[in-house]
């Protein structure tokens, strides 16, 4: 059954190909409750402009519990169409509202290992991670393209397109986000001193690289380089925290089956303010 949700969009990862659902970003956010909710599948770039939401804004969207995934948090949209734009959260006075909700009134986890037994138990598959120490942001080259099988199929279904669409909603419709050529992972420690290894899924890092790429004369060294600038270098002086997520397939069966999906990365402050609690 459909129902009406507040959601505090606080993910959106870099999009993938699927054979059954095209191009897709997994959505992930904040409910009223401060409990985490996914939204997916969901086209993210086939939306109409006025219904694209940025991250930390607010929106109303229809969902139900997607019941083709098995995970608690899982839910799916039943009409994009009726997705409504409401506030954005921005990032003044020390990011003091996006801390409220997020940090103060939702709950952060600082044991993997605890994490890791919760997931099994599928009692969660999102949650927010405090680790107690980031050791490095390691850069590794991968395959440059998406899997040809994807792309062939995107191209034949391109062309069973409805002869009434005009060139534009057809181009709208299938323009592929190109494949990032690096893998970007964090390692860092947990409150027990155990040391791991979790790769990024965030939109924000892949977008960094491509716009580091362009100011690098197209240079892909000098283009990591500045994403490690500012994903380790500069967020190790920051009250890092990391939205952690699982992936359906891994969820049951993978010793960790957890994904860096967003950063939160607000400035250290000295004193609390009283009234954001």
């Amino acid at each position: 059954m459909s129902e009406l949700k507040k959601v505090l969009i606080t993910v959106k990862t870099y999009p993938t190909l699927s054979k059954k659902y095209d191009e897709l970003v997994c959505t992930a956010g904040i409910l009223e409750d401060s409990s985490w909710i996914r939204i997916y599948p969901l086209p993210f770039r086939k939306l109409d402009y006025d219904t694209r939401y940025n991250k930390y804004q607010w929106i109303e969207v229809p969902l139900e519990k997607n019941k083709s995934d098995p995970r608690p948090e899982s839910y799916r949209p039943t009409n994009i169409d009726k997705i409504k734009l409401l506030d954005t959260i921005t990032t003044k006075d020390d990011w003091s509202e996006r801390r409220k909700v997020i940090i103060n009134k939702g709950k952060a986890y600082t044991n993997l290992t605890k994490l890791i037994e919760k997931a099994k138990k599928n009692e969660l598959s999102l949650a927010t991670f405090k680790p107690s120490k980031i050791l490095d942001l390691t850069i590794e080259e991968t395959d440059r393209d998406w899997p040809k099988d994807k792309l062939d199929l995107l191209k034949l279904k391109s062309k069973q397109l409805d002869l009434f669409q005009t060139l534009e909603e057809i181009e709208k419709e299938f323009s592929i986000v190109p494949k990032l050529p690096y893998k970007f992972s964090y390692k860092f420690t947990d409150d027990k001193g155990q040391k791991s290894t979790l790769m990024i899924e965030d939109w924000e890092i892949g977008a960094l690289y491509w716009n580091c790429l362009k100011s690098s004369n197209w240079d892909e060294k000098a283009a990591s380089e500045k994403v490690k600038d500012k994903y380790f270098r500069e967020f190790s002086n920051r009250d890092l925290y990391l939205f952690l997520g699982t992936t359906q397939r891994h969820h049951f069966t993978a010793p960790n089956p957890f994904v860096i999906i967003g950063v939160f990365y607000p400035p250290f402050i000295t004193q609390p303010n009283l009234f954001d609690f």
